[in-house]
């Protein structure tokens, strides 16, 4: 397991069907060692804090893994390294194996998985896809969010170590098929609504989802 490249982007101005967007969704590699805070990487920064950033949202990841697959359902489309908007591209972590809670060191950080990435329309913005939030959530190549649980640096050809497994024992990709249709898997939704890595918000929606399964 290991970096493959490390990616940051500022928030800029763009136009996007009549009206001006800020995103910091268009990411680009960056070389050397970076500095790993809280609540960035450094030379990056998220636009709306409403909805991006945060302790629980400071570093995205997406496996490398999932690059093969777009460049076939996308074939018109220059996939470079953070084109998802990750801050980390990575080999061997994968949303089927890690789980919500599971520490990670890379270099001289840690960090803690906290959730899968739901994308928002920004990403819409970025492959100019009106489609793309859809295909990308049913995919199940979500890619996930870290916490800095201590702070380093990082750079890419990092090894990733798995320092602590969490007893609870819910994959990523399970928070992801709970998402998009819990009827079948109250048991496991009952699970994810106590587990304490997964913030407030994504717990609360879970226990709501217990009152109202799908059909």
């Amino acid at each position: 397991m290991k970096i493959v490249s490390i990616n940051v982007g500022l928030p800029h101005e763009i136009r996007y069907r009549g009206k001006t967007v800020t995103t910091s969704i268009f990411k680009a590699p960056v070389s050397g060692r970076v500095r790993v805070s809280r609540l960035n990487v450094e030379g990056d920064r998220q636009s709306d804090l409403t909805v991006h950033g945060g302790f629980d949202k400071a570093v995205y990841v997406y496996p490398a893994e999932h690059y093969g697959f777009w460049r076939k359902e996308l074939p018109d489309v220059a996939l470079l390294w953070g084109a998802f908007g990750e801050n980390f591209t990575t080999e061997g972590l994968l949303e089927s194996t890690i789980h919500i809670g599971d520490t990670l060191r890379i270099g001289s950080a840690e960090f803690v998985v906290t959730q899968p990435r739901m994308p928002c329309f920004k990403l819409a913005i970025r492959f100019d896809r009106a489609d793309m939030l859809k295909r990308f959530l049913q995919s199940g190549r979500t890619g996930f969010y870290l916490r800095v649980s201590q702070e380093g640096e990082v750079g890419a050809g990092d090894a990733t170590t798995l320092v602590a497994r969490d007893d609870h024992a819910i994959a990523v990709a399970d928070i992801v098929a709970l998402y998009t249709a819990d009827g079948p898997n109250q048991d496991l939704l009952r699970r994810a609504s106590a587990l304490p890595a997964l913030p407030d918000g994504w717990r609360d929606y879970f226990r709501k989802r217990l009152w109202e399964p799908d059909a």
